[in-house]
């Protein structure tokens, strides 16, 4: 998935924010027709942005429960119910009664101070003591989405927090958030080499990453749609591809700068990063799986589950445990807050793209405005019923609604704008090269990543059945909201398209065309990168608000 769609996505996004130093919403001058496009990429970015500083704030919320001097989640202590243990509890048995031999409740066997006939026990898996302290303590989560509950006030007070970091971090903009991330991008490798080599010395390790390795894959699992939709959203959240942040971090890049070898040193290191978290992660859940005496599948979770109830049941069981689950958490909320930085900025700088006069010199209350915003919204996602809202926007928005923006992303610059006159702007930045160089990408950009990611999507959306958190399904009024959420976000793409047709001149032959060619200020931002190509492209600081070149009678623009 990385090679066949990351890569590439990543190459065309990073080299078309740096030619034309634009954000993601007016970098699709290139292809006015499809400017849609670019709001809707904004759009699930300020959905996904709501709920992900949530995971941040339950990230802050496990670091500071954390100092104490036995972790909290350790035992099953008063906020427990008869069905927390890590052992498998007894539901029912066979007693002897009057000479005869039924089959009761155990509570009724412990109510009347019997005992069971031995061999005759029915179990049920027991509840780990981390996992009714994520759902009773932290999340104190309702039965279901319909019931709202309360703001639990701590969640909403570690959310606040999150945001001030946030907000702190992007203060003067890319200037200030570029230090913060040298700490947040390089902290987190400190921890993980430091968990690998505590996890390694664990009795158990190697069960854990043999599992991880493969020794012990379903892969069944490779028949499920979900899984090949999951691993496309993973690799583009991973990347920032299609969300837009991509672009508009590439925006303030150097015209010449190498934006290939970027693309080539990102993608590797994030992928031989997951590669190395993964043994860190997996030897210490190869640990917890040996004193258990369970295979490493059945401690493994996934998703929310994995960094809030499997991983935190291990650390509480390793000697020294507050100091590693610190440590483990901090390590969260230095990830959490590399994505969140690129997101916001992405908001930031598609609202100073959409109105520069006004916009430009107003970053600081911009930034502060959109976080203020955000925590508000956010404010629902930590409602008791908080971790329902949190999936379902994540199920929908970063799940479809990317898939059909990188779709249409790479379809419009490629197949529509050209991918070869789009490899002769990118040439403009990093030079000639031979056409053995662009072979690759050019089989991955015409055939091969669109036609994946139109099958993954299809697929996907024909296998759709109604999502649930905890086995608990979502009301018929989740599910449409969800749907309406995503229906939102991409309904700006034919909008948008509309508008640009009714904009241009000429007959409606004419006006799609016009708007299927670049508008007339597209090009490289500064007039001394522009070349021969583009030297007749509008200035930028002298453009008139109409963009869509007009088509003569002879098909020429004007």
């Amino acid at each position: 998935m990385l090679a066949l769609a990351g890569l590439p996505l990543f190459f065309l996004e990073c080299s078309l924010g740096q030619f034309a130093s634009l954000g993601p919403v007016s970098v699709w001058r290139i292809l006015p027709l499809f400017q849609g496009v670019g709001i809707t990429m904004v759009l699930i970015t300020f959905f996904v942005t709501i709920y992900y500083n949530v995971i941040i704030a339950y990230s802050l919320y496990y670091m500071f429960a954390s100092f104490q001097s036995e972790l909290p989640w350790k035992t099953c202590s008063y906020w427990a119910d008869e069905n927390c243990s890590r052992l498998p509890i007894v539901t029912h048995c066979n007693v002897t009664i009057t000479n005869e031999i039924i089959q009761v409740n155990k509570s009724w066997i412990d109510a009347n101070n019997l005992t069971c006939i031995n061999g005759s026990e029915i179990y049920q898996p027991g509840q780990l003591p981390s996992e009714q302290y994520w759902n009773k303590v932290a999340l104190q989560r309702s039965s279901g989405m319909d019931e709202t509950g309360e703001i639990v006030w701590y969640l909403a007070l570690c959310l606040l927090l999150a945001w001030l970091i946030v907000g702190a971090a992007l203060f003067k903009g890319i200037k200030s958030s570029g230090k913060v991330v040298y700490f947040t991008a390089l902290f987190p490798y400190v921890v993980l080499l430091i968990l690998l080599i505590r996890g390694a010395t664990l009795e158990g390790a190697s069960k854990g990453i043999s599992y991880y390795i493969g020794a012990q894959s379903n892969f069944t699992k490779l028949q499920e749609a979900e899984v090949w939709k999951d691993a496309a959203t993973q690799i583009f959240y991973s990347l920032s591809v299609a969300w837009g942040g991509l672009v508009a971090l590439s925006s303030y890049n150097k015209f010449n700068n190498n934006c290939f070898s970027d693309a080539i040193v990102v993608c590797l290191t994030n992928c031989l990063t997951s590669v190395f978290a993964g043994f860190a992660i997996f030897s210490i859940l190869g640990h917890m799986a040996h004193i258990s005496g369970k295979e490493v599948s059945q401690v493994v979770k996934s998703g929310f589950d994995l960094a809030f109830i499997a991983y935190p049941e291990a650390l509480a069981q390793l000697p020294g445990g507050p100091f590693w689950s610190i440590l483990f958490f901090f390590m969260l909320l230095t990830l959490g807050l590399d994505s969140q930085f690129a997101s916001i900025e992405t908001i930031t700088t598609t609202i100073q793209d959409l109105f520069p006069k006004v916009m430009k010199k107003m970053r600081i209350p911009i930034t502060l405005g959109c976080c203020l915003v955000l925590f508000l919204l956010g404010l629902v996602c930590v409602t008791q019923a908080g971790i329902y809202w949190v999936h379902l926007i994540d199920h929908f928005c970063a799940g479809w609604g990317v898939l059909i923006t990188a779709i249409l992303e790479i379809i419009g610059i490629i197949w529509i704008y050209g991918g070869n006159r789009f490899i002769e702007d990118i040439e403009m930045m990093i030079g000639a090269k031979r056409c053995i160089f662009w072979l690759w990408w050019r089989i991955c950009w015409f055939v091969v990543t669109p036609i994946l990611l139109i099958a993954i999507l299809v697929w996907s959306l024909v296998k759709f059945h109604r999502p649930d958190y905890a086995k608990i399904p979502y009301p018929d009024w989740a599910v449409a909201l969800g749907w309406g959420m995503i229906i939102f976000c991409i309904i700006w793409i034919p909008i948008m398209a509309v508008i640009k047709i009714i904009q241009a001149k000429g007959n409606i032959f004419q006006r799609i065309v016009s708007c299927c060619r670049p508008a007339s200020n597209w090009g490289p931002y500064l007039e001394k990168y522009r070349g021969e190509r583009y030297k007749d492209m509008v200035d930028l600081k002298k453009e008139t608000d109409h963009e869509i070149p007009t088509i003569s009678g002879r098909g020429k623009p004007e």
